[in-house]
């Protein structure tokens, strides 16, 4: 058996998140590649993932890795994957890894993209990548807030734990740009939890809106308290964009 370590792209609008559910029915993009797999005569093999993006999440950068047993090169491997998998999701590129290569303990950090469209009216090819927000927000004051999460913190306010019960975190790059009609929230950490970006951009939504100063949004991290960030935005504007080893 060897090691195979790929990048994945996917559209994450008609899957129940990337990790395959008790329920076989719902669709999931893990669930998705081990089919195909199977399809190329590789059965019962398990893919993992850098991160369980949740249902409508997409990813430009999700990272996995399996076993598998392949007589032919890596690049007929990847076409063959490729001709297989659906039209929604892609294998970017492929290669042979470590035995003991873990796409998920291993990663140093991991990038996430939050695509907001500012404007009065909403644009139908925008409407399952970004979160439309009639406006205007102020993006200098979102920027502002969100370099105070750089630096190692308790972030429970923003999201819970996946395993465990730590909440800290290290918050490596947080900025808001604008390229109008289209504001980025990017955030680096060197992990995240349950919904911490979608509840960190929701947070800054209200900044933007000039409901939240940036005094108070710096409470509300340093409060660790759940109930004082604002509602986690909507998962069609996320994106993972890169997990670095």
């Amino acid at each position: 058996m060897t090691r195979y370590r790929a990048t994945l792209a996917y559209d994450g609008t008609g899957y129940h998140g990337f990790q395959r559910q008790a329920a076989e029915h719902e669709p999931t993009v893990q669930g998705e590649v081990e089919r195909a797999l199977t399809r190329l005569g590789q059965p019962n093999i398990t893919v993992t993932g850098s991160g369980r993006t949740d249902a409508g999440v997409h990813a430009t950068g999700q990272v996995i890795a399996f076993n598998a047993e392949w007589r032919h090169g890596l690049d007929d491997l990847q076409r063959a994957l490729n001709a297989t998998l659906p039209a929604d999701i892609a294998m970017l590129d492929l290669q042979e890894a470590a035995a003991d290569f873990h796409p998920r303990y291993d990663a140093v950090s991991r990038e996430y993209v939050y695509t907001i469209y500012d404007a009065p009216v909403r644009h139908p090819l925008e409407r399952l990548y970004a979160l439309h927000v009639a406006g205007p927000l102020d993006v200098m004051s979102m920027n502002a807030a969100a370099a105070t999460l750089v630096g190692e913190h308790d972030f429970a306010a923003f999201g819970s734990p996946t395993t465990g019960e730590v909440t800290v975190r290290r918050m490596w790059r947080a900025q808001v740009s604008a390229v109008p009609p289209l504001i980025r929230v990017e955030l680096e950490a060197n992990g995240f939890l349950y919904r911490m970006v979608r509840s960190i951009v929701g947070t800054l939504l209200a900044v933007g809106r000039g409901g939240m100063t940036l005094d108070e949004f710096r409470g509300v991290l340093e409060s660790r308290d759940r109930s004082r960030a604002e509602a986690g935005a909507p998962a069609h504007g996320l994106c993972l964009t890169h997990v670095s080893y």
